[in-house]
């Protein structure tokens, strides 16, 4: 069914949510086979390794952004639209919210789409953690905390001119594909040392893939749309918080891309997880992991919101298109994971040990 078919048969904002159920779908089954998370690779480098989450993770970062730049090469997406690229950014929101996200992600001992992953494979800490990151996302965006957000937000901006990498170093899409298959190799070389199956491979290579075929399908969207549709590709952090006041509200809202997007993964991770016999309720120890993992949430909420994106939209979908913002949020989430593992986790501040989730 050509695109034009589905809206004329779903309507605009059906189609949207439709696709983002269907994307969802597989990224859900495919972050969840692979274990793809950003907080267990920065946790490898913490800890002066260079195993197998950290080559999974380049997997997925390396094929998002080969795809993606492939796909403006062959005309298939266009960036003229995407805010990333077009509008004022803030490197203060960028930095201290790439900070707060890395420290709440070490916290809660995922990143904000692997807490959604875990959650419906029965993980009741990422359940209560992803709960607390929508709450506060949204009170951050629109909320009691907006104010503040927009405060520390005003404090360093800069101008879009400023916020495309590839016009700063004069690289054109091509450049920037070679650059990324230098991800790509570094990705296949800790892969082959730490033996890492071709099947987690190929799973966390498609991950990547779905963040290209996100941009390409709001792209292809916004051209057929009657509707005013937003170009981006995947997030978890404003998505969260708007499919949590959706569930609130009454209903006959209207959908979008992203109302789709998050029951979607949800549901793909829990049928990969039924296929690999992964189901399993997992609770808190204690008072203090609880804790622990409320304050992450709190963090990452916050931080995401402040920062334009998670692990997945400004780490991934923003560094594809290689956003100037979206790579300082990035460095910026790596430096605030490592950081906090070594100054709170290796102390056994919170009377915890080490879990990779």
């Amino acid at each position: 069914m050509s695109l034009d078919a589905l809206i004329d048969r779903f309507g605009d904002r059906n189609a949207l949510a439709l696709g983002g159920a269907v994307l969802g779908l597989l990224f859900g089954a495919l972050a969840q086979r692979s274990r793809f998370c950003l907080r267990a690779a920065t946790l490898e480098v913490a800890h002066g390794q260079m195993g197998e989450r950290l080559a999974i993770w380049l997997f997925v970062f390396s094929t998002a952004l080969i795809a993606t730049q492939a796909l403006i090469v062959f005309d298939l997406f266009d960036t003229g639209t995407v805010r990333a690229l077009n509008n004022r950014g803030s490197l203060s929101g960028a930095i201290i919210g790439g900070l707060m996200f890395g420290c709440g992600m070490t916290f809660t001992r995922a990143c904000g789409s692997r807490m959604l992953v875990l959650s419906a494979t029965g993980n009741l800490r990422a359940l209560l953690a992803g709960l607390v990151f929508a709450v506060v996302a949204q009170m951050s965006r629109d909320g009691a905390l907006s104010p503040l957000r927009a405060a520390i937000n005003g404090l360093w901006t800069v101008d879009a001119s400023a916020r495309d990498l590839l016009v700063i170093f004069h690289m054109s899409h091509v450049g920037a594909i070679l650059f990324s298959l230098c991800w790509l190799a570094l990705a296949i070389f800790l892969a082959r040392r730490n033996k890492l199956s071709l099947s987690n491979g190929l799973t966390a290579a498609g991950v990547g893939l779905m963040v290209a075929a996100a941009w390409a399908f709001n792209y292809a969207m916004s051209l057929s749309s009657f509707e005013m549709t937003p170009v981006h590709a995947l997030s978890f952090t404003s998505p969260s918080a708007d499919v949590l006041m959706y569930v609130l509200q009454p209903p006959g809202g209207g959908l979008s891309f992203d109302h789709g997007l998050i029951p979607g993964v949800f549901v793909g991770s829990f049928l990969a997880g039924l296929y690999g016999g992964d189901l399993k309720l997992e609770g808190f120890h204690d008072g203090s992991s609880m804790r622990r993992y409320i304050a992450g949430g709190c963090l990452m909420g916050f931080g995401g919101v402040l920062a334009g994106g998670c692990a997945v939209g400004a780490g991934v979908s923003g560094a594809s298109v290689f956003a100037s913002t979206a790579w300082i949020v990035l460095w910026s989430m790596w430096i605030g994971a490592v950081l906090t593992d070594r100054l709170v986790d290796q102390k056994r501040f919170w009377g915890v040990g080490h879990v990779v989730a």
